[in-house]
């Protein structure tokens, strides 16, 4: 009979291992972040980036358009002196404004000045378009042909074109970087009650070009001031 484990031949017991509060515990290895979080994290950090950019683009102010010295202006008459036409069609008399434009992107003044008396009152009109945005010179000479404005003069702005009627007048068109500016004189006509076209007793306004050329190149200077 078998009593004791202790017997020959016998295998002992295992040893059973007891912890204690004494005993080190062995450390746990530190967890990696959790992959939820790391993406979280990231998310929050590329949307303050992106935040952040959006807003300091959103504060950027595009470059101006060079304007070449050229100015806004209330009153282009008072600017105009106009003597070269003066000494055409006589002494100036009253002056008249027309339809203005004011955008972000153009500016226009239009006005006629009316120069003798009676019979022989002729009007000069005058427009002066400010490109604030776009250049206009690309389409400039196209446009002067549309307007029947086929001959080209020399020494004002970048272009000019002049279309010649003759001895009733004729009109200027002339491009100086972002500016336009036209001219425009023709002997006026009037009816009477009869229903008759008559013709004001204006001199012949043959090779106006050379005066309208004058004042020109003077209201351009005087825009620039």
């Amino acid at each position: 009979m078998i009593s004791e484990p202790e017997l020959e031949g016998g295998a002992p017991y295992a040893t059973v291992e007891v912890l204690t509060e004494e005993r080190e515990r062995t450390p746990r290895p530190p967890r990696g972040r959790r992959p939820w979080l790391w993406a979280l994290g990231g998310a929050l950090v590329a949307s303050a980036v992106w935040g952040a950019g959006l807003y300091a683009y959103s504060g950027r102010t595009e470059p101006g358009v060079d304007l070449g010295g050229y100015k806004t202006v209330d009153d282009l008459c008072a600017l105009a002196e106009l003597k070269g036409m003066a000494a055409v069609l006589g002494e100036r008399g009253g002056d008249g404004t027309g339809p203005d434009l004011d955008d972000p992107a153009l500016e226009r003044r239009s006005c006629t000045a009316s120069f003798g008396t009676g019979d022989r009152e002729q009007n000069v009109n005058i427009t002066y378009t400010l490109h604030k945005r776009t250049d206009p010179g690309p389409e400039f000479a196209a446009l002067a042909k549309g307007f029947d404005l086929m001959e080209p003069i020399g020494g004002v702005g970048e272009q000019a074109f002049f279309g010649d009627a003759g001895e009733d007048g004729g009109a200027l068109r002339v491009l100086d970087g972002q500016a336009v500016l036209e001219f425009g004189v023709y002997r006026t006509h009037y009816e009477t009650e009869e229903g008759e076209v008559v013709q004001r007793g204006a001199p012949d306004l043959s090779g106006v070009d050379v005066p309208l050329t004058h004042d020109a190149l003077a209201l351009m200077a005087a825009l620039k001031k």
